[in-house]
């Protein structure tokens, strides 16, 4: 199980040392994602992916349940009327709803690529201003030894709390 820890940092310089010091300390380097205002160069910083920075997989998930709804619904309509047989109705009543699942995971995944993450939003205006956000992926029982190495070697940045439940995805 790991915490996903957040810090925001001033400069590229100071996430590079961040980035040394957690290689260091033997945190893997996909486990490391540095997300910035658009068009920043973060050079060779881990980048966060859209998995990470994006609401892609929020989106998919909640477009599954929608889909998946919708198509059961649409096979409940058809499966009511007299043509079909006994047998076959529940069969399209699943099967509707499978296609519909995936029509609606897909085309939310499609939107949500391109809508900013809900769980970064709060940093939108610190990373407007400059700052580079540190999200480091870190075993529960370390978390505590990975926040004191961070503030130890960057007093500049700002230690900006963490989550006990990381995504699985990203």
């Amino acid at each position: 199980m790991r915490h996903r820890i957040y810090w925001l940092l001033p400069d590229l310089a100071s996430a590079r040392r961040a980035m040394d010091e957690l290689l260091l300390a033997r945190i893997e380097h996909r486990h490391l994602h540095f997300h910035a205002r658009e068009g920043t160069d973060l050079g060779s910083l881990h980048k966060a992916s859209p998995l990470q920075s994006s609401d892609l997989i929020g989106s998919a998930q909640r477009g599954l349940c929608i889909g998946a709804a919708l198509g059961a619904a649409a096979g409940a309509i058809f499966a009511v009327s007299p043509m079909l047989a006994e047998a076959s109705k529940p069969a399209l009543v699943g099967l509707l709803a499978g296609a519909g699942a995936l029509f609606g995971a897909w085309t939310a995944s499609m939107i949500g690529a391109s809508v900013p993450s809900r769980r970064l939003a709060r940093f939108a205006p610190a990373l407007a201003h400059g700052k580079i956000l540190l999200m480091a992926d870190i075993p529960h029982h370390r978390v505590r030894e990975i926040e004191a190495l961070l503030h130890a070697s960057n007093p500049e940045a700002d230690f900006e709390g963490h989550e006990p439940n990381v995504p699985a995805f990203p």
